[in-house]
């Protein structure tokens, strides 16, 4: 029998592919240094670096600017106010966070991106500019911060962040960076990622286009901003960080909620489709040789970085480099991803019987039909149970038992409708109700409340068809 870390080790041949793929970015990108980590099975598995900081390669406690990937964390700070009960994500902004010119946005959209707000501040070049110079929320979101209706597209905004950062701020009466380091670093154990550089850091650089030649970058404080892009991080803690969106931690938020922060709540931009398949709450949404992926991605002048999680998989993939440009590190964390995942593919778990089964709901089990359209009912753990087409397409989803024969559905088409098993006068089950369609043991069972009714003739051939 193998152990966790036998299971989870790569081959050589898997660690030179990984290897390959940075050398190829770092050298064809011209970054000064290029710094990646693969995460599998709750734990890093591969390192990797090219070139050098401060004089040898860097290794994963050298920190990297992340920019945008600071989204993710200030989402999860909204997310525990949500789940807390502070806040509602239908809320407007204005309840919580009164005077600014975009109140009427829900925290949602916020989260999303839908809430039409510009995609930048006003203003010389934020990243580039000391944060002193939009000292107040009103600096950040100009005189006219709206573009377009709440609620009705995608539109990336950076302000829209800066205001869920204030949002934090608001409700928990503490410094947004405090409240960060308190209710998601320390309980992560992400040590080495904070608002400032602490040694050993890379320095940021632009590379020229036309020659092999560095300017370094300005290093801002992003002021009022910092909710939005403002971070420091390693490949390790980030490492730490894609287990937690992946599995979820009781002590910051559960595997439910960091769920729902990856389901996408928005599509993408027509113009686009290329980057993705929409945005989750905080997190990007991509699809990426033929493999979901969710995560961040995050520039700022001098550093790139990338967070790519394929949860079906069980791999996650960070790649931070120090450039401004040259390096697609989305398209490098998504193919160390697809490295691990098509060399190594994941061992599922082994088969084991429930540790018990009610009987009622056993009862139920095998086939049911919504029309003539076959379905079965299969039993999973803790009392839900799952409905599939059988050898069709349809609709399928897992439910949760929410009492004695009702159950709740988790996805797709049937996310939030009831499954009911309804009892006729002498106890039997007589249809499965689910959302008002009946399913019944037999295609149209004259027994069974079919909606308008079963003909009394029954099933006929041609030659019987009057």
């Amino acid at each position: 029998m193998t152990t966790p870390q036998e299971e989870n080790a790569l081959l050589p041949a898997t660690r030179r592919a990984l290897l390959h793929r940075i050398a190829v970015a770092q050298a064809e990108g011209r970054a000064p240094s290029l710094t990646a980590a693969v995460v599998r099975g709750g734990e890093t598995v591969w390192t990797g670096a090219r070139t050098s900081v401060d004089g040898h390669a860097p290794d994963s406690g050298v920190q990297y600017r992340i920019g945008s990937i600071t989204k993710t964390f200030t989402a999860v700070l909204v997310m525990r106010l949500r789940d807390e009960g502070r806040l509602s994500l239908e809320d407007p902004l204005e309840k919580h966070l009164p005077g600014t010119s975009a109140g009427e946005a829900t925290i949602a959209q916020l989260l999303a991106h839908t809430a039409g707000l510009a995609a930048e501040s006003p203003g010389p070049w934020w990243e580039r500019t000391p944060g002193t110079l939009r000292p107040a929320l009103a600096d950040v979101l100009g005189e006219d911060p709206l573009l377009h209706p709440g609620g009705r597209r995608f539109h990336y905004s950076n302000p829209g962040y800066t205001l869920l950062g204030a949002l934090v701020e608001e409700l928990r009466q503490e410094p947004w960076e405090r409240v960060l380091r308190r209710e998601v670093l320390e309980p992560l154990g992400l040590h080495r990622t904070g608002p400032d550089p602490v040694a050993p850091h890379a320095g940021g650089w632009a590379v020229h286009p036309w020659a092999d030649v560095m300017l370094p970058e300005p290093v801002e404080d992003l002021g009022r901003m910092a909710a939005a892009g403002q971070l420091w991080s390693t490949t390790a803690d980030l490492a730490r960080f894609a287990v937690f969106l992946t599995r979820g931690d009781d002590r910051v938020l559960s595997a439910d909620s960091v769920a729902e922060m990856r389901t996408p709540a928005a599509p993408p931009e027509p113009g686009d489709l290329a980057a993705g398949a929409g945005y989750g709450l905080g997190m990007q949404v991509q699809h990426w040789g033929g493999r979901r992926l969710v995560g961040h991605s995050g520039s700022l002048p001098g550093y790139l970085a990338n967070l790519s999680i394929a949860v079906e998989d069980d791999v996650a993939a960070v790649v931070l480099a120090n450039c401004t440009s040259g390096v697609s590190v989305s398209t490098v964390g998504a193919d160390l991803v697809g490295i691990v995942a098509e060399a190594e593919p994941r061992i599922p778990e082994p088969w084991r019987p429930l540790p018990e089964a009610d009987p009622a709901v056993l009862a139920l089990t095998g086939p049911w039909y919504w029309g003539t359209s076959a379905f079965v009912l299969r039993m999973t753990a803790e009392g839900g149970v799952s409905v599939d087409p059988m050898g069709a397409p349809g609709r399928r989803s897992r439910f949760r038992a929410v009492g004695d024969g009702v159950w709740a559905g988790l996805e797709g088409y049937y996310a939030g409708e009831t499954l009911r098993a309804v009892r006729g006068p002498d106890g039997t089950v007589t249809h499965l109700d689910l959302g008002s369609f009946v399913f019944t043991r037999t295609p149209y069972d004259p027994a069974a409340p079919v909606p308008g009714g079963v003909d009394e003739g029954g099933w006929r051939g041609l030659a019987q068809d009057a």
